[in-house]
């Protein structure tokens, strides 16, 4: 049966004896640690008697320790063992001064900073050809089954995500193509007008759009879109340990979860590059037409004469790149949140950024190496 805790002084002239008994646990304390420290302020070579105490945790300890203040002394106590080591490792841990660190400073703490930088950058790359190497691996095993047994492949996960992030995407894409296309003619327009050059503002529009703003604009908006909810949907099931469940069923996540936001955005990308660059035209179109009055016919005539088609297959050219990027980052950030909702706030942050990022620099690459072809 549980006792709270109680203490009782036997007074003597040369050493008192103060008993404790009942239970000293954080639950049945009470005022008890309060009283026992009253009791014992202002007496000296005092004897403390745990004899009778049914329970002691840390709390108790402490409470003991602390009454009986900078003369506290093991010597003096009268306990089981058990008791005795449970009060010598609290008084340590209470009279044990803090250990204090001298933070760098200055250059000192800076080259901390760049040390660990560069660390986990060494980290991040090996990580990041692990899961380049596991994707390759579960695409040549999917081309493999697409022969031989294309009733393994997850189609109904495949076509879903392709709506969502295909068919869902359509307005946001040709709406901001079409303000980007028309931006462009309308300054094309204005600069190019100090010249008597107006006419050439189709051609600037033509090469813009169906060259680099078609590409960039949608692998942009769907790495904000796409990237985002994959690392967030993967992060969410790592979380709840389903990925962790589907190990144990000898599922590969890979398979099961990656592969089919890869597939999805290999085959949307294209057909969303196509449409940012009919609603980029049709944004200079509008522009051309009420600015400097030249007619559609002219628009596009002037487009397939001077402009062609080369262009937009450059750009077309970057889209499984852009596809490959965008999934691999968003689910690679997914599959590494761990147990917390800030480390998956964390990471989705991290996989928009770092897939805006890589769509920029491969942008860069792409203009280089076809700048060297003279493409």
């Amino acid at each position: 049966m549980e006792k709270p805790a109680d203490f009782s002084l036997e007074p003597a002239t040369d050493r008192p004896t103060v008993r404790l008994s009942g239970d000293w646990t954080a639950n049945h304390i009470g005022e008890a640690g309060r009283g026992l420290a009253a009791t014992l302020d202002g007496l000296s070579n005092v004897t403390i008697d745990l004899a009778k105490v049914r329970r002691l945790d840390t709390a108790g300890a402490y409470a003991v320790v602390r009454a009986a203040g900078g003369q506290f002394d093991l010597e003096k106590v009268k306990a089981r063992p058990e008791t005795s080591r449970l009060l010598a490792l609290v008084a340590e841990a209470v009279t044990r001064e803090p250990v204090v660190r001298n933070e760098p400073k200055g250059f000192h703490d800076l080259t901390i900073r760049i040390g660990k930088g560069v660390v986990d950058l060494g980290h991040e790359f090996l990580d990041t050809m692990g899961f380049l190497g596991h994707l390759l691996v579960v695409v040549g095993r999917a081309c493999v089954h697409l022969f031989t047994a294309p009733q393994r492949i997850r189609w109904p996960a495949i076509v879903t995500l392709m709506e969502r992030a295909g068919l869902d995407a359509i307005p946001i894409v040709a709406i901001t193509s079409f303000f980007i296309g028309a931006v462009v003619g309308l300054l094309g327009a204005n600069m190019l007008r100090q010249f008597g050059a107006e006419v050439f503002a189709v051609e600037l529009i033509g090469i813009a759009v169906l060259r680099e703003f078609n590409i960039i604009i949608t692998a942009v908006l769907l790495a904000g879109r796409s990237a985002s909810s994959f690392a967030a949907e993967l992060g969410s099931m790592k979380m709840n340990q389903e990925v962790d469940a589907m190990r144990v069923l000898g599922v590969d996540p890979f398979e099961a979860l990656v592969l089919p936001r890869f597939v999805a955005m290999l085959v949307t990308i294209p057909l969303l590059t196509f449409v940012a660059t009919l609603a980029g035209l049709s944004g200079g179109l509008a522009v051309t037409w009420s600015v400097l009055d030249l007619g559609p016919a002219f628009f596009l005539q002037r487009i397939v004469d001077n402009v062609g088609i080369t262009h937009f297959w450059i750009a077309l050219s970057k889209a499984p790149v852009m596809a490959a990027v965008i999934a691999g980052i968003g689910c690679r950030q997914g599959l590494e949140v761990g147990g917390d909702v800030e480390s998956l706030g964390r990471r989705v942050t991290a996989a928009v950024v770092h897939a805006i990022f890589a769509i920029i620099m491969i942008d860069a690459a792409f203009a280089l190496l076809y700048m060297e072809l003279d493409l």
